[in-house]
């Protein structure tokens, strides 16, 4: 049980945190402006401003002098308080449960890899013309031949299905791998920035199961993998303040590969705090 004083206090801050992520994504939106970087976890991913900001504190907690009302439909009054409904959610969502824990685990499991160099976001403008570019507003760093030399003369090694689906034909055949959806648990490493980045989806997949501020810790991650990824990027970002890793030399590799790591040392704990929380709703 969670006292009144206590979730209350957890509330705010949990949607002041969020504020400053979803306030400016919002004045861009009214403005008809995008930004490649800010804005992507917004667009990529199917979770609302709003239901990121809405406050749950998952399955099994009372929240003393609680109206359920105050909270939505899915919560019901106990002696005491309120708490979320647990039973009706997980009968419809427990096998989805178990596939989000079971990808985790077997993640979690595998040893980390940090040579891909981000060389998927180069396979995703592959032989394109500048018409053609996903975020055509900004110039490529080196021209269209050179970035297309790079993928070409160094190949790809991206494991990720939902980066993979996104290369232009030609690039396909040039990675190593072929990923598939059904091949996920199966490929999913812990050295992705792509899976590092799912992270804040299966968290949100598993709300209001799981709690808010867990959600919004995968979502603080997720913020800065996607920096680092477009700073990797064939894109010229440095106009938005992002210097760029030129992954096209030795000393940007490296630097990838160092961010790469980085990124898999934070996200390890919140993968495991997911599992837990999987294997709490499952028993």
């Amino acid at each position: 049980m969670l006292a009144e004083p206590e979730w209350r206090r957890r509330r705010s801050d949990h949607e002041r945190r969020v504020d400053g992520w979803i306030r400016p994504h919002l004045a861009r939106r009214r403005d008809g402006q995008r930004h490649p970087v800010q804005d992507f976890l917004f667009t990529y991913y199917s979770h609302r401003p709003a239901q990121l900001r809405r406050w749950h504190p998952g399955a099994g907690i009372v929240l003393a002098g609680a109206d359920p009302a105050e909270f939505g439909e899915r919560y019901v009054p106990v002696d005491g308080g309120a708490t979320l409904a647990t039973s009706p959610l997980l009968a419809r969502r427990s096998d989805t449960v178990a596939w989000v824990r079971d990808l985790l685990v077997r993640t979690a499991g595998r040893p980390a890899q940090f040579g891909c160099f981000g060389l998927h976001e180069w396979a995703m403008v592959y032989r394109q013309t500048p018409e053609q570019l996903r975020h055509a507003a900004w110039p490529l760093r080196l021209s269209s031949a050179d970035t297309d030399r790079v993928v070409a003369d160094r190949g790809v090694r991206c494991s990720h299905f939902d980066a993979f689906r996104f290369f232009t034909e030609p690039a396909r055949p040039l990675n190593v791998l072929q990923p598939t959806r059904e091949r996920q648990p199966e490929l999913e490493q812990p050295g992705c920035l792509h899976a590092t980045m799912d992270l804040y989806k299966w968290a949100y997949k598993l709300s209001p199961l799981v709690g808010s501020d867990l959600v919004a810790d995968c979502f603080a991650l997720a913020r800065q993998v996607r920096e680092i990824d477009m700073r990797a990027s064939p894109y010229d970002l440095s106009a938005l303040g992002y210097r760029p890793i030129p992954i096209e030399t030795p000393a940007g590799r490296a630097e990838y590969a160092a961010a790469q790591r980085a990124m898999a040392e934070r996200a390890a704990p919140l993968r495991q705090r997911l599992i837990a929380a999987c294997d709490h709703l499952l028993a």
